[in-house]
């Protein structure tokens, strides 16, 4: 019984994991994007690699790890591309965190938060 039940668990949670991410194919959205740096570099990232804040990447809540994302900055046409290699954000009306490294490019980093448009890249 025991076992049956945790394979049921198992079961539940892998699909409900599944669900949540999406097909990068064509994805496109517009959102608020915040930056993290310093206080996360070195820590594991939920795709198990080390949060490194001057890698060009970011956190989405739903795009599969490993998808390249080209992030334009709506408030001063600024673009850079990041790869997603974590979860997040988990601060609420956040469509996105960018490392530090991609928030310079995208000139961001004094305001914080900038409104964003993120595309799915083809490669």
């Amino acid at each position: 019984m025991r076992i049956a039940l945790t394979l049921l668990a198992s079961l539940l949670l892998g699909a409900c994991a599944s669900q949540d991410v999406v097909d990068p194919q064509g994805y496109r959205a517009e959102g608020q994007a915040s930056w993290y740096g310093a206080k996360h570099h070195g820590r594991k990232t939920a795709s198990g690699e080390r949060f490194d804040q001057n890698a060009l990447t970011a956190a989405h809540r739903q795009l599969p790890f490993g998808t390249r994302v080209k992030v334009t900055n709506l408030r001063n046409g600024k673009q850079v591309a990041v790869r997603i290699n974590d979860r997040g954000p988990y601060s609420r009306g956040r469509l996105i965190d960018v490392s530090r490294a991609a928030a310079e490019q995208l000139d961001m980093l004094r305001q914080g938060v900038a409104p964003v448009r993120i595309e799915a890249l083809d490669d």
